[in-house]
């Protein structure tokens, strides 16, 4: 066995990468039948609607060429026409497979057909490679592609690919590679085809999405990953498939994503859209405006001897000075005054966690108390303890004496953002150094924020990350 005899060489631009949610605006198709192509034929389709500008740069393909292009509703015939009785071969097939399906499906169409995919065929024949994009493919196999990003050339280089690989191994492997690239990959059978092939190997956040009800979808998960594809595949490996995404499986019906330059931009985003979304399989968050901070008050004779200070959505520059923890609530601030009076011998009644006003108290009675409510101590002694328990929950102090950028940056340097601090309050994200310069001199009013006061402090904690900081200048 080697390749099918027939096969449908297929290569499709779009205006995005969501075969639900975007359209084709060119498809090429090259018949081949036992090793000979029987018909070229592509065409521009017009996709009702703008071309994203950053499609349009690279691609090529602009709103103007499109503009008296057939939609793809009047192509269609021709379409199912040539790939008829065909195995259906693209790049990263099950995208391209994906939109073709779609665009029947809008149609009220069912269209199907066996599916190889070149990427998983050059990844059989040549394990040794780490890279099987189609740029990679060209240089490593001397490949010539008169239009990059065309839908023509770029099936043009496939079929060239394809012949040289036949060419270089015997039958009996081609043919098992074949096997493998016609696997079809694990999919939620709710998910749109081509859905998971879309997804970019970037970092970022993506959100899975139910039935819900009204217009709304109902949103189930938020997640995050340094390659959303290969973690969002992930969730549906029948190998790695727990219980959770099990349940996923079955309720996912669209995917959503966000890209990022990297991974502190992903938990950031992250954390905003648990909070706002608030998914179904993710842990509930808490209500970010109960967060507060404690102050011991010096030289109380009796109890309370802290103040409450609200933290959320304030400015920390009004906050004062000694601010100890970020409690979510009352509950998260009893039971850490009971472990610190359990470990250092504190008075649970001046502590306020006991209730009571004279005698000693219950813990005295144990010997867990060292006695400020049995006069066998000072208040201030007693104070000094708490006072040394609570250091290890003081607040960090900004580091820098004014607002700060974080830079992330891919390695290939396709993405760059910039997270702007102060005071460990996000105030946004920009793209480059002339938008920070303008986001330093009219900084937006700073609000704290829990989640991204835990996430900046741990980031900002790795000594390499701080390499990324750009201070902002001093005044002038």
């Amino acid at each position: 066995m080697s390749l099918p005899a027939s096969l449908a060489i297929v290569d499709v631009e779009t205006t995005g990468a969501n075969p639900v949610s975007d359209r084709i605006t060119e498809i090429a198709i090259l018949r081949v039948e036992h090793g000979r192509v029987v018909e070229r034929w592509s065409s521009l389709v017009n996709p009702g609607r703008t071309i994203p500008a950053n499609i349009q740069s690279l691609i090529g393909i602009t709103d103007e060429m499109v503009a008296d292009a057939p939609p793809f509703p009047a192509l269609a015939a021709r379409v199912r026409e040539i790939l008829s009785d065909c195995v259906f071969v693209a790049h990263n097939a099950r995208f391209d497979y994906g939109f073709v399906k779609n665009e029947f499906a809008r149609m009220e169409q069912d269209f199907k057909a066996e599916v190889l995919c070149t990427v998983k065929f050059s990844r059989a024949l040549y394990p040794e490679h780490h890279r099987h994009g189609l740029d990679a493919l060209i240089l490593r196999h001397g490949l010539t592609c008169k239009a990059r990003h065309r839908a023509l050339g770029d099936a043009e280089v496939l079929w060239d690919f394809l012949q040289k690989s036949e060419a270089a191994f015997e039958a009996a492997t081609i043919g098992d590679a074949t096997g493998r690239a016609m696997k079809m990959p694990p999919r939620p059978a709710g998910l749109p085809e081509g859905t998971l092939e879309g997804i970019p190997p970037t970092p970022g956040v993506y959100l899975f999405f139910g039935d819900g009800s009204g217009a709304r979808d109902l949103p189930l998960y938020v997640g995050r990953s340094v390659n959303l594809r290969s973690r969002v595949g992930a969730h549906f490996a029948g190998e790695h498939r727990n219980g959770k995404d099990a349940r996923l499986a079955q309720q996912i019906r669209r995917v959503e994503w966000i890209e990022t330059a990297g991974e502190l931009g992903a938990q950031l985003v992250e954390a905003r859209l648990i909070k706002e979304r608030q998914p179904l399989h993710n842990r509930a968050p808490n209500r970010n405006d109960e967060v507060t901070g404690l102050r011991l008050l010096a030289n109380r004779r009796k109890p309370p001897i802290f103040e409450r200070v609200r933290l959320s959505g304030r400015d920390p520059l009004d906050w004062g000075e000694n601010l100890y923890g970020t409690f979510r609530n009352k509950r998260e601030i009893d039971n850490t005054l009971r472990e610190f009076a359990h470990l250092y011998r504190l008075c649970p009644r001046r502590l306020g966690i006991e209730s009571g006003k004279d005698g000693a108290c219950s813990a005295f009675q144990t010997k867990r108390c060292a006695g400020v409510c049995a006069g066998r101590e000072s208040g201030a002694a007693h104070d000094a303890r708490l006072a040394g328990a609570l250091a290890a929950l003081r607040l960090k102090p900004w580091p820098w004496p004014g607002p700060i950028g974080i830079r992330e940056s891919r390695p290939d340097g396709s993405r760059t953002e910039i997270q702007v601090v102060d005071h460990w309050c996000l105030l946004g994200s920009v793209g480059n150094e002339t938008q920070l310069a303008a986001l330093f001199s009219e900084p937006p009013p700073r609000q704290f924020d829990v989640d991204a006061y835990r996430i900046l402090s741990r980031w900002l904690a790795v000594e390499g990350h701080r390499q990324q900081v750009i201070a902002s200048p001093p005044p002038a």
